[in-house]
């Protein structure tokens, strides 16, 4: 399935900064919307697109910085790039410590701008692939069975069949059985790629209960 468009969103109480804002970015072709304050941006429909959000620090009723504490709570958080009349060195730090894009004061070169819009784009696709990624391990990783994870823990943790047997009271024979049917499952063309996955998913052997040979 194709990645939905791009969107960026533009929350400002200055009608006529969301104006010009909106124009420089139609002009490079990418979807815009634009908002009065945090709360009319926050009522929106939230979308699956990619995207950033250009936020202005001082509006009234909720600000800038107190919107990007918000959003950094969302599954799916949207990189935000400030720019603003009104900033300052403690601002500057709490919004890049918050984890901005960038931090403009007005007046801004439009390139810069639109160069911090595709960073920002980038990114949040990038975030979006490595969370899909994340989320399609995890749901191979569940499938396998308690006795399956067992033996991943132990295979990754780099023991030979012989002594995952002897942990486990079963037969080398049956080791290889599950092994098997792990890389299969987990989609795994090595166990080189398997050591990755486990180290993804924060497997060790201490992660599941040992459970009986016939589970």
């Amino acid at each position: 399935m194709a990645e939905p468009d791009a969107i960026v969103y533009v929350v400002d109480d200055d009608p006529s900064v969301r104006s010009s804002t909106a124009r420089l970015v139609r002009s490079a072709g990418l979807a815009v919307r634009t908002f009065g304050s945090a709360r009319e941006f926050l009522d929106q429909p939230r979308t699956d697109a990619p995207g950033c959000l250009i936020l202005d620090v001082r509006m009234p009723g909720q600000g800038g910085l107190e919107l990007q504490e918000e959003i950094a709570r969302w599954t799916d958080p949207l990189p935000i790039i400030f720019v603003t009349g009104h900033g300052d060195i403690p601002m500057t730090v709490r919004a890049m410590r918050g984890g901005a894009v960038d931090f403009m004061t007005k007046p801004y070169r439009k390139a810069d701008l639109l160069g911090a819009i595709r960073g920002a784009i980038e990114r949040d696709r990038s975030a979006r692939r490595d969370r899909r990624e994340a989320t399609a391990l995890r749901r191979r990783y569940e499938r396998l069975t308690p006795r399956e994870r067992e033996v991943m823990a132990r295979v990754v943790a780099g023991l030979l069949n012989k002594q995952i047997a002897g942990e486990l009271s079963t037969t080398e024979r049956t080791i290889k059985f599950h092994r098997g049917h792990i890389m299969e499952k987990m989609q795994a063309s090595s166990l080189a790629e398997l050591v990755q996955m486990a180290t993804q998913l924060d497997v060790t052997p201490g992660t599941a209960r040992p459970v009986p040979e016939d589970s």
